[in-house]
């Protein structure tokens, strides 16, 4: 039995439970890829392909195939009375609590949970549906809300240790060494091992358990992990060893990725002549760009002709306040420098061919003119404007410099505060950070795989539980099957939001709070790894987020130096964090409240 009386309220769950899920992306699993992306291991688009394979592949192979109704344990199951009306406003008030406030977080580039944001949206919703004294508070095996504090503050720190000691053993097996290259060339396959186990071990313990093998003996686990690893150790030393042994060593210009099934054979390829520097990319975060942002405030204060521009005249021998009113009327604003930049950006991207350029300069050519909106000329306009509106929407992610917005602007406070922070890290070789870049995709790959496997149920559980109420006409049970066509639409929605809004999150989460590479990258990722694995061992509710940013101020720690981790941008996340929960949470109260009590009449 269809409940057609709740068919609207079916289709707004359905609106925010996609909404949540595009937000997701956009912010959880962007922020995952974040570390890859600004340490040039891979690129945007690069990303937005693996990301979106590995996180179907997760999802609809190995995901959760129930919901749980109650939302780890927060609200009790008896509280709907079998109500499955309320049941579906519960959690559509749930979603549109949290949904709400990630995108405006995700828009203002504050990166916070979903995860959170959803199960204190739920405790919210627990409130109004069944009073205070019904909601667990406490740590209920690890699913109340007191392991969620918990969570909060220990997962960090913890990632912060596992990420800095991964990173100080490359630095001492490598970085320290005269010559570093050769170490970090034959010692891959070392870290390659742990790489693999680490993964394994996700895919076992987080992000499989459709699949039970995190039921099975410990051996059996421990020989599966270590065979993985062990395997890939292997291949590492067959085939990577002597690919870049060839690139970055002999600095062999003509070999081609495509050469590495060759093996030991390519270590008796014919010697070329040796270049001046091996053909790799160039891992600076900071790179000379004549028409980046790092050349805006050069022009700062002069005129067409390069003179300074004068001030208002001051009269009087007060030579201080001469010299402070030309210098406040030489110095552009913030918002002006800012608008620079944005607009060299968008520049580059009118310049740009295909549909997304064509989009950029329709938008760029017809503006609005004087007049209200419903003016003839203006509605035209607005006609000729909404299809390319649509398109820049689409496609404007995939065309965002995420590096330039990473650095700040040049002149402002923030460039000026990351140019002191990258100044405390020590830049290594690129063919060093070379050889680590294939390490970080496959941690990357992995975490994408697993995050679609597990977290997928952040999203679609309460979609699931509306939709089993919806089209049953009851309430939905403790354990509430979740169809794969479900999995697999959310999934997709989760990619949408990486690939359209994910540079929001990855232009901060990247090197707005330290100096990346791909060595840094790879330890900050496996230590956000096994930290997550450590959790979803005692089944205590974690954030992958929070802890691959613990882990990146480990890392950047790991330079020596406090003053290697920007604290200010470290503060707002945590900040953000913590008002998350009471945020969410009364959103999702107040809204459940309202429309629970709201005046009605029956016929």
């Amino acid at each position: 039995m269809v409940l057609s009386e709740y068919t609207y309220i079916f289709a707004i769950g359905t609106f925010f439970a996609m909404l949540d899920a595009y937000n997701n992306g956009a912010n959880d699993v962007a922020n995952a890829w974040a570390t890859s992306v600004s340490s040039r291991s891979i690129s945007y688009r690069q990303a937005m392909v693996f990301g979106t394979v590995f996180e179907l592949l997760g999802a609809i192979t190995v995901g959760a195939r129930t919901a749980d109704t109650i939302k780890n344990g927060i609200i009790p199951n008896d509280a709907f009375k079998g109500n499955a009306g309320v049941q579906m406003l519960a959690f559509t008030c749930a979603l549109a609590a949290a949904s709400s406030w990630v995108m405006w977080c995700t828009k203002h580039s504050a990166h916070v949970s979903s995860t959170y944001s959803l199960i204190s949206a739920v405790a919210g919703v627990g409130v109004a549906t069944a009073g205070a004294a019904n909601v667990q508070w406490g740590w209920n095996g690890g699913k109340g809300l007191g392991a969620i504090f918990a969570g909060l503050g220990m997962a960090p720190a913890i990632s912060a240790g596992f990420a800095a000691t991964i990173f100080m053993l490359i630095k001492v097996v490598v970085h320290l060494r005269k010559n570093p290259v050769p170490w970090a060339v034959f010692t891959s396959p070392f870290f390659f091992l742990i790489a693999g186990t680490i993964c394994t071990l996700s895919i076992v313990y987080k992000g499989s358990p459709n699949l039970g093998l995190n039921k099975k003996p410990s051996w059996y686990v421990a020989t599966v992990t270590m065979g993985v690893g062990a395997g890939l150790c292997l291949l590492a030393g067959l085939f990577f060893v002597p690919f870049i042994y060839q690139k970055v060593i002999r600095k062999d210009q003509g070999v081609k990725w495509y050469m590495f099934p060759l093996g030991p054979l390519l270590f008796r390829r014919k010697h070329v002549a040796e270049a001046d520097h091996a053909n790799v990319p160039n891992y600076a975060v900071v790179q000379d760009d004549d028409s980046a942002e790092t050349r805006i405030s050069s022009d700062a204060g002069s005129d067409s002709d390069g003179e300074l521009k004068k001030g208002p005249h001051v009269h009087g021998d007060n030579e201080k306040a001469l010299t402070m009113t030309e210098a406040a009327a030489n110095q552009k604003t913030y918002q002006e420098l800012q608008a620079e930049g944005q607009e060299k950006l968008h520049a580059k991207m009118r310049a740009k061919k295909g549909p997304f350029g064509w989009a950029m300069r329709t938008l760029h050519e017809h503006q609005l003119g004087p007049g209200q909106v419903y003016e003839r000329k203006n509605m035209v306009i607005i006609l000729k404007r909404i299809p390319a509106m649509v398109v820049a929407g689409l496609l404007y992610g995939v065309h965002y410099d995420i590096h330039a917005a990473q650095s700040g602007v040049a002149g402002t406070p923030e460039g000026e505060r990351m140019k002191r922070v990258y100044a405390h890290a020590k830049k290594y070789p690129n063919e060093v950070e070379h050889t680590y870049s294939f390490v970080q995709i496959l941690t990357a790959c992995t975490a994408s795989f697993a995050h679609g496997a597990n977290d997928i149920g952040n999203s679609v559980g309460p979609w699931a539980v509306i939709y089993g109420a919806w089209s049953t006409g009851s309430a939905a049970k403790a354990k509430a099957t979740v169809p794969v066509w479900q999995l697999a639409v959310l999934a997709l929605v989760i990619s949408l939001g990486l690939c359209t809004y994910g540079y929001n999150i990855m232009k901060v989460m990247g090197n707005k709070i330290t100096y990346h590479s791909p060595s840094r990258g790879c330890s900050m990722e496996m230590g956000a790894a096994i930290t997550v694995l450590l959790f979803s061992q005692f089944a205590l509710p974690v954030s992958t987020s929070m802890c691959i940013t613990g882990a990146t101020v480990g890392v950047g720690l790991c330079n020596g130096s406090f003053k290697a981790v920007n604290w200010q941008r470290v503060g707002l996340l945590v900040f953000a964090w913590i008002m998350t929960i009471p945020i969410a949470g009364t959103l999702g109260g107040v809204l459940m409240g309202i429309l629970l009590n709201t005046p009605h009449f029956s016929g």
